[in-house]
């Protein structure tokens, strides 16, 4: 589906299935120099048992117009001015990665909005590394292949992913260099800036409400398990699940994330 957001096109996928304003609706937000397809495998399930499903491409990445956005907070203010678009009164929001600050600072924003909340792959604060940063302005492709190899475990690794016919690096990788080849503008740099610069988390997840369930890799090296103590103690009343999995949690165990995922949205 596409709306117009800001004097641009905003492309949502819906999992395959036209959009029902009378089912519940899941909004699924990808990260860094990512588009809706990281969330294949689980919104089509979605889809097909009884949700709508918006899978959003952020702007600037996939098939949404517009520069992208240079912070966490203008991101969520979008996200939110989507479900106004598509006549949304209130969605639940699972967000991975930069996509989980969005879905948190989104839920802050307007609470009344956020029916559950969903953080995969998720911390804060989301600092990104000065040497990062810096390859990611100065050279894109090395960045995506740093990133590339710090998000997965080796069960990602051919011959013992467990996907058949499915390589979860080489899939990564070229989404990532598809990003970079439709949009010239620096979209990786300026997504590891908003996730680094973000300084509202604590507040936001303090005040969340709303069930809340987490989904950790336990192999992620690029937002680790020891990490997120901060918003799993802040948000106390949040259910954990964790997945033996690097930061690519969705490719590496998608039964797993779509299990948790859909329990949780369907108790």
């Amino acid at each position: 589906m596409l709306f117009t957001v800001d004097n641009n096109s905003a492309y949502c996928y819906t999992g395959g299935k036209t959009f029902h304003p009378a089912q519940p609706t899941a909004v699924f937000i990808h990260g860094a120099q990512n588009d809706h397809s990281v969330w294949a495998l689980q919104t089509r399930y979605f889809a097909h048992h009884g949700w709508n499903v918006l899978a959003v491409d952020l702007p600037g990445h996939g098939r949404s117009q517009g520069e992208a956005k240079t912070s966490v907070e203008a991101l969520a203010h979008w996200l939110l001015a989507v479900l106004d678009a598509a006549g949304v009164e209130q969605a639940m929001l699972a967000g991975h990665s930069m996509g989980s600050l969005i879905a948190l600072e989104a839920a802050f924003q307007a609470p009344q909005r956020v029916s559950h909340l969903a953080l995969l792959g998720s911390t804060y604060p989301m600092k990104v590394s000065p040497a990062l940063l810096e390859t990611a302005r100065n050279d894109e492709q090395a960045a995506i292949d740093m990133v590339n190899i710090w998000s997965h475990s080796s069960i990602a690794q051919k011959p013992s992913f467990p996907g058949p016919g499915f390589y979860a690096m080489g899939g990564a990788r070229r989404l990532k260099q598809r990003i970079s080849a439709i949009n010239p503008q620096q979209v990786f740099y300026t997504d590891f800036y908003a996730c680094n610069a973000y300084a509202n988390g604590e507040l936001a997840a303090a005040a969340v409400r709303c069930p809340t369930l987490f989904i950790f890799g336990a192999r992620d090296m690029m937002t680790p398990p020891k990490s997120t103590k901060l918003l799993t103690s802040t948000i106390a009343h949040g259910k954990l699940v964790m997945v033996d999995s690097g930061h690519e949690l969705m490719a590496e165990q998608p039964d797993a994330v779509l299990d948790a995922l859909f329990s949780f949205a369907t108790s």
